[in-house]
């Protein structure tokens, strides 16, 4: 699709020296425009509240409010706008609920200039973009299905989100990043896992990842 008007992006992320240099870089490229930037999700859905700009390129990893619950804010008040996440994260946990949370684009950040333009161009004009490496994950991933889960039988007492909420801790990850995985308020992840813990018998975290692990919860 030929446009007559320049792409009108907003960069996000944390790092101010990368953000910048992001910012200026696309910033000298013909056809595109770059009209604000923003230090984590909180402050890129103001700015996008107010600019509603054509596409975000937005980091994962940031404060206050990360890229994947951020993206899903916008997307929600903003359909229009498209999301390319740029970021350092490759793990098939944090693509697929990028995607799920509506974005058009995933890019890794040792992506070429040209690679990020086109990912820009392509978002803008309603595709999707998926890096080389990323869209063949994706495509093994609906060509074996999704891995198997552990089997009821293994903490029975616990309900299907108690046992979700469980492998990823398990996997090591905080009340924060289990949020953002399972689309959750931080309040219900700390509230299901004190009933974890309660079922489970155990003192604390360490000894509920112990038990977990030792049945072969955390392969994620």
């Amino acid at each position: 699709m030929s446009r007559t008007e320049s792409i009108e992006v907003v960069v996000v992320d944390d790092h101010p020296v990368y953000r910048d240099g992001l910012a200026m870089l696309l910033g000298s490229l013909e056809g595109i425009e770059v009209v604000a930037t923003a230090g984590d999700g909180r402050a890129a859905i103001e700015v996008i509240d107010a600019g509603q700009p054509d596409v975000v390129v937005m980091d994962v990893q940031m404060p206050e409010l990360d890229g994947i619950a951020a993206t899903r804010e916008i997307v929600a008040r903003h359909p229009h706008v498209g999301v390319l996440v740029l970021t350092m994260s490759n793990d098939d946990e944090t693509v697929f609920a990028a995607m799920r949370a509506g974005a058009r684009g995933y890019l890794l950040k040792g992506a070429s200039q040209e690679e990020i333009r086109q990912g820009i161009e392509i978002v803008a004009d309603g595709g999707l973009l998926f890096g080389a490496a990323i869209a063949r994950r994706v495509a093994e991933f609906f060509v074996s299905g999704p891995p198997s889960r552990l089997p009821a039988e293994v903490f029975p007492q616990l309900t299907p989100r108690e046992r979700e909420i469980l492998d990823l801790l398990a996997a090591g990850r905080s009340n924060a990043q289990i949020a953002s995985a399972l689309f959750l308020a931080p309040k219900t992840v700390r509230n299901n896992t004190s009933n974890i813990f309660a079922k489970l018998q155990v003192a604390d975290r360490a000894e509920a990842i112990v038990r977990a692990r030792d049945s072969g919860f955390g392969r994620l």
